[in-house]
């Protein structure tokens, strides 16, 4: 079911909600850590939806292109891996591997942090600026279900350009659409 992004837990301004998480290379991920960088995008995804497969590579290139520049995406997962096993722990670690993830890929398997965002969907991408104040939710562009090599429009890409230089985002934020968020 194709399902759309919603402001109605975060809305710009507010503050990015703290969490501690296991990331599928054996590390534990708090937020606070990512404090001092300029952007941090936060992903909410998972490893079978074919709204979040075909832009996986796009992530990667996002955060090589303008990781050195400041921005950090985390990428978390927050799906009932009991009923759809292809989200286990395991099958993320083989996801992150097959696609080369230069970001840390978190599990939420409580469900608690995709709440606290009001995450509805996969992929769910909220932009957050030095402080940790939500500058951006919306799509990664107008293709949905396809690479964003297909794509006519970046307002993802330009909200975080707009943020690393350290102007106001003004991009329209249009929902992201997805698969639901498979809650338990």
């Amino acid at each position: 079911m194709l399902t759309p992004s919603n402001d109605k837990v975060l809305c710009n301004g507010s503050v990015a909600p703290e969490f501690e998480l296991p990331g599928v290379d054996g590390k534990t991920y708090s937020l606070a850590e990512f404090k001092g960088k300029k952007a941090i995008l936060i992903i909410f995804m998972c490893n079978h939806c074919p709204y979040v497969v075909p832009k996986m590579p796009y992530f990667v290139e996002l955060q090589e292109k303008y990781g050195k520049d400041g921005l950090q995406i985390i990428a978390l997962n927050s799906n009932d891996a009991e009923n759809y096993p292809e989200d286990s722990f395991e099958k993320m670690k083989e996801w992150a591997d097959k696609e080369k993830f230069n970001f840390p890929y978190l599990y939420d398997e409580t469900q608690q942090v995709a709440t606290r965002y009001g995450a509805t969907c996969t992929p769910d991408p909220f932009l957050f600026n030095k402080e940790m104040k939500l500058e951006y939710h919306g799509r990664f562009d107008d293709t949905h279900g396809k690479s964003h090599s297909e794509a006519k429009t970046s307002e993802m890409e330009d909200a975080i350009k707009q943020l690393l230089k350290g102007n106001e985002v003004i991009i329209q934020q249009i929902p992201s659409m997805g698969c639901n968020i498979k809650w338990k």
